[in-house]
């Protein structure tokens, strides 16, 4: 069933810089995008910020927004979002069992970097690269505050 292509303005900010673009809406294809963003805690929002920085620029992402409480990250125009926020109730984040969040690949080759640079920046290893499920090349890890990242690409 294919579902007709309607575009939402879901916000609008007076400066939006994603990856040297100025953005002054971000635009959601509801046809194509499910999801617009997603979210992870952190106690450390400097510290956090600092790791996703150098990790998401891999991915060709750089910072979208910066609200203060929280940083959200974006490759494109556009494109879905990547958060990192001081939770707005202001008890400690914590990690979520069964929570992941994953970030696509271009190739089994750039998964083996992202892994090899999110350790370099502190996160720890929860499964070295390889194939899963006979499909999918991914590797798993926990960052600074302990929430589950993994990279994934086609196992071919």
């Amino acid at each position: 069933m294919s579902m007709p292509t309607t575009t939402h303005v879901v916000a609008r900010y007076p400066q939006v810089n994603i990856n040297g673009l100025q953005v002054h809406e971000i635009k959601l294809n509801r046809s194509e995008d499910m999801i617009a963003y997603t979210t992870l805690g952190t106690n450390d929002l400097p510290r956090a910020a600092q790791f996703y920085d150098a990790l998401l620029a891999e991915v060709g992402a750089g910072r979208a927004m910066d609200m203060g409480r929280l940083i959200a990250y974006a490759a494109g125009e556009g494109q879905p979002m990547f958060g990192i926020c001081i939770p707005e109730d202001e008890k400690p984040a914590t990690v979520g069992n069964g929570t992941m969040v994953a970030l696509a690949a271009e190739n089994p080759a750039h998964v083996d970097r992202l892994y090899a640079k999110a350790l370099e920046l502190g996160a720890t290893d929860d499964g070295t690269p390889g194939i899963r499920a006979d499909a999918f090349y991914i590797a798993y890890v926990r960052d600074l505050d302990g929430n589950k990242v993994n990279f994934f690409c086609p196992a071919s």
